[in-house]
């Protein structure tokens, strides 16, 4: 399955899991084995490792992973309009939620030497497939502390349902992709002009 990777961070490509190009809605992550692969995408599991968790944990836990993975994304969905909305808005329940999911997240560390020197290296241990939905919360907790809410933005584009983060030096991109949704853009002002 090919995964839609346009959002400019992990937490917005989570959300682009779930589109409806032209109202016809695609699910992204129906289930286990399409949420670790996406994972891998996204670049939060190396494939061995996935490899292995699917051995480890079978179809029905990976598939109830992928349940609440599309539970939390909804979810996510609703907050992140709320604090782009409000960036400055009392979120104490939402906050208690994302903590709840963080505190799934174990890591641990260990020192490896490189060509640069030595360097500490953390990875997540997966001790259960409730560990996989604490990697996406992870990066939910770093799109809000370390992004600006007007930059995460929807496309402009009149079909499109993808939202992305605009890290443009001049903060004015409009569309998820120039080539797909501002190509479109473009046809149809040029269409109008004729028109008119």
């Amino acid at each position: 399955m090919n995964h839609v990777l346009l959002g400019g961070h992990p937490a917005i490509d989570f959300l682009n899991t779930s589109l409806a190009p032209d109202g016809e809605p695609v699910e992204k992550i129906p289930d286990g084995k399409s949420y670790l692969t996406w994972l891998t995408a996204v670049g939060l599991l190396d494939a061995a490792r996935a490899s292995k968790l699917s051995r480890r944990f079978g179809t029905e836990a990976l598939d109830a992973a992928a349940a609440e993975a599309r539970r939390t994304r909804e979810w996510a969905r609703a907050f992140l309009v709320r604090w782009r909305a409000r960036p400055n808005g009392n979120y104490d329940e939402e906050i208690g939620t994302l903590n709840k999911l963080l505190a799934r997240d174990v890591h641990s560390s260990a020192v490896h030497a490189t060509e640069q020197g030595l360097s500490v290296i953390e990875s997540p241990q997966i001790a259960n497939t409730e560990a996989l939905v604490a990697l996406v919360a992870g990066q939910i907790a770093a799109l809000i502390t370390t992004e600006q809410p007007s930059l995460v933005r929807e496309c402009a584009g009149s079909a499109c349902t993808l939202w992305f983060l605009d890290r443009t030096k001049a903060h004015r991109r409009m569309f998820c992709s120039a080539s797909v949704c501002g190509n479109r853009a473009k046809v149809a002002a040029f269409r109008e002009r004729q028109r008119s």
